[in-house]
């Protein structure tokens, strides 16, 4: 207030003080009933103060020693923001039959202010006259009392007589001078006229509240400045609280960054996060806590995004990526590891060794984040390699018309592509070497699943929306709309020879398989020959309960007696070969022979067992793997290929796999055509996904504490039935 009374009338001393003067904290307090009597000591010994006077006492050594000891009194007042009087009694106990004080302060005021007319004194006017009210209207502060029962004991001021005492002071000009050590520095008071307190009661008014006018400006932002440094000393919760937590922040900030490693995911950095609130409220108090534990919110955030932020992606088997927060190339385009975010593919440093199409040749592969590196790119290097030269039955998959999608109108102007001079098709594989189910390069329309006729009418939208329409985890499934096609095939149907390629007495000829497991399970089915009088529908050759003798016939494989009237019928069986190849993460290959048991041939015959326990029951797609490493986490191996002879003879297998890769609602994922019938004489092989995936996410393999009877290939791979002989 010093800067905006300025222009107001001072004396000169004025100049070095601070601020007018130090105030002086008084304390009324009323006095809890049922304490007024007198405790402790001798009752017959008279006390010289009252028990009201003595708890004033009490009070007010206990209040300065705990000013002195948080330190908000010092020696030099003048320092102060306030003091208590150092030889007046500071604390009032107000009396229970009291009145209210403030009511009694008001009453007095009124008194002193009017002057009684049988006041014999002459009429005064001016300082004079106050000072003459004011000497009438005072009382002796004590007195000693002879008569009553506690004669001799100082009798309790008033509230009026106790406030008297410091009034005093500021009306005769002296001040509160409440220093005490050896070298008290002396403070200055100016008792202002009611003139003078207008006039600066107004200009304050006019820089704080008001502030129109455009001299003051300036002035008004120095008293700002001032209040808000007075705000400062005076809120001391908010400095106490300001302290604490600034002292708890960089605690807390240890706490998050210990242990913790160069780079990590959400989750490792949500549980530092929730261990360095932990100590920070530990310690942090007050007011400022709340925006000091959004910074840290925010310092813990900007430390884990500023180079320690982990990939968050996962691959097909559900590993973290190992490297930092990072961007994948585009097609085309190189990695940069010196780009901000660094460009470069996934890796979680996981290899496995996989084997091609059709089991020959084993490579080691990365393990994959996507469906087109699990189930196409891996096995497209090896089929270059291997079987890339084998007949084949290729799945519908979607191929457009133009490599770069365009409007409708845009391709229907282009001719349609013609074939080359030597009467071969680009991108497609020969006649000879190429069995496609219906037609393999079928149209957008088909793969939207669309008829014909509403293809003309629906070009545009059509051909605009492809993208859209297209599976992108590139499988088939239960849960997809009929007709819709991937961009590529995550299965593989080839075939290694012919039947007798085979030989039961050798088994499989490929690298990998464990000693005696690599022999396929004979499925013997029954051909029947009939006459054109006997010749009907074909029927079901499963090896099953339906195709058994009937009670006194004769069994299958014998020849009927031919009786008079009938026409001469025989019964043959042909043999097949079916074998569910199993494959671990280390290459290492197997044949089962059921749900729990790997084929172990050890003489030259072969394997025994028939194959209709593998056809009529679930077949597991994992199983515990059986060469297990040193660890504690077991190894599985994952189903991965089928292999079917064929025979020549007047047989048709039609091969339907459906697998469901977790438990319900996982949806069934089947090939792009779901079912396929087997040429005769021939050596299949049927390679099943490495990963399966849908739209929401990859199917993961199975942990631990996981049922393996989840995941599963359902029964009805493979069927047979009599083929009817050609017209």
């Amino acid at each position: 207030n010093s800067a905006a009374s300025r222009k107001s009338p001072r004396a000169p001393g004025g100049q070095t003080a601070a601020h007018r003067v130090t105030s002086s904290l008084l304390f009324a307090v009323p006095k809890v009933p049922g304490n007024s009597s007198d405790s402790g000591g001798n009752p017959e010994k008279p006390k010289k103060h009252s028990p009201r006077r003595r708890l004033q006492h009490a009070l007010e050594d206990q209040i300065y020693r705990i000013f002195r000891k948080s330190r908000v009194l010092t020696n030099q007042s003048s320092n102060c923001l306030f003091t208590v009087p150092a030889n007046q009694a500071f604390v009032y106990v107000i009396p229970a039959a009291d009145q209210d004080p403030v009511g009694a302060l008001l009453g007095q005021l009124r008194s002193n202010c009017v002057l009684s007319d049988q006041d014999p004194a002459p009429v005064l006017t001016g300082p004079r006259r106050y000072q003459q009210m004011r000497r009438s209207a005072r009382q002796p502060s004590s007195s000693r009392e002879s008569g009553g029962p506690m004669g001799g004991q100082l009798v309790d001021c008033s509230l009026k007589e106790f406030l008297w005492q410091h009034v005093e002071l500021v009306l005769t000009k002296k001040g509160f001078d409440d220093s005490v050590g050896r070298n008290p520095q002396p403070s200055h008071f100016e008792l202002p006229t009611f003139t003078k307190w207008v006039q600066l009661a107004s200009r304050l008014y006019q820089v704080l509240i008001t502030n129109t006018d455009e001299e003051l400006a300036e002035l008004a932002t120095k008293v700002q400045s001032q209040v808000k440094v007075l705000d400062g000393f005076l809120d001391a919760d908010t400095k106490f609280s300001e302290n604490r937590c600034q002292k708890a922040l960089p605690l807390a900030h240890s706490a998050y960054q210990s242990n913790l490693p160069h780079n990590y995911t959400t989750t490792v950095h949500k549980n530092q996060l929730a261990q360095a609130l932990r100590v920070y409220s530990q310690h942090a108090r007050g007011v400022a806590f709340q925006r000091y534990a959004v910074q840290l919110h925010e310092d813990c955030y900007k430390f884990w995004s500023n180079g320690h932020q982990l990939c968050e992606e996962r691959s097909l088997t559900d590993q973290h990526c190992v490297h930092k927060f990072h961007l994948l190339p585009q097609p085309g385009e190189k990695p940069d590891l010196d780009h901000n975010p660094p460009i470069m593919n996934h890796n979680s440093r996981g290899r496995s060794t996989s084997a091609c199409n059709c089991g020959r040749k084993q490579a080691p592969r990365d393990d994959p984040f996507d469906t087109q590196a699990a189930n196409h790119d891996f096995y497209q290097i090896l089929e270059e390699k291997c079987c890339g030269k084998l007949e084949r039955i290729d799945f519908p998959v979607f191929q457009p018309s133009t490599p770069d999608p365009a409007p409708a109108s845009d391709r229907a102007q282009r001719p349609p592509p013609e074939t080359s001079a030597d009467g071969e098709r680009p991108k497609e594989p020969s006649a000879a070497h190429s069995h496609t189910p219906g037609d393999a390069s079928l149209s957008l329309a088909l793969s939207l699943g669309q008829s014909t006729d509403s293809l003309g009418a629906r070009k545009s939208g059509i051909w605009c929306s492809h993208c859209c329409f297209c599976l992108s985890p590139g499988m088939t499934h239960s849960a997809c709309p009929k007709g819709l096609l991937p961009k590529f095939s995550s299965w593989s149907l080839l075939k290694l020879g012919p039947a007798k390629s085979y030989n039961c007495h050798t088994g499989l000829e490929q690298p990998g398989f464990l000693p005696g497991s690599s022999f396929l399970l004979p499925w013997d089915l029954v051909i029947r020959s009939r006459s054109e009088e006997d010749a009907g529908p074909a029927e079901p050759l499963d090896g099953g309960t339906a195709s058994w003798p009937a009670p006194n016939k004769n069994p299958v494989g014998k020849r009927g007696g031919a009786g008079p009237g009938r026409s001469r019928r025989r019964d043959d069986a042909a043999r097949a070969f079916v074998g569910f190849e199993y494959e671990d993460g280390r290459g290492r290959r197997f044949i089962s022979s059921g749900p729990d048991k790997i084929v172990k041939a050890l003489g030259p015959g072969g394997a025994k067992d028939p194959a209709s326990r593998v056809l009529n029951a679930d077949m597991p797609l994992y199983v515990p793997s059986p060469a297990q490493g040193r660890g504690l986490k077991p190894h599985f191996a994952q189903l991965a290929r089928l292999f079917v002879v064929v025979p020549d003879a007047p047989l048709e297998i039609t091969l339907n796999p459906q697998v469901q890769p977790g438990a319900p609602p996982c949806p069934i994922f089947h090939p792009e055509q779901t079912e396929v019938t087997l040429p005769n004489d021939g050596f299949w092989v049927l390679r099943f996904p490495y990963s399966y995936a849908t739209e929401r996410g990859p199917c993961f393999p199975p942990k631990e504490n996981q049922p393996l009877s989840n995941y599963k290939v359902l029964r009805g791979v493979l069927r047979a039935s009599t083929a009817n002989p050609p017209q």
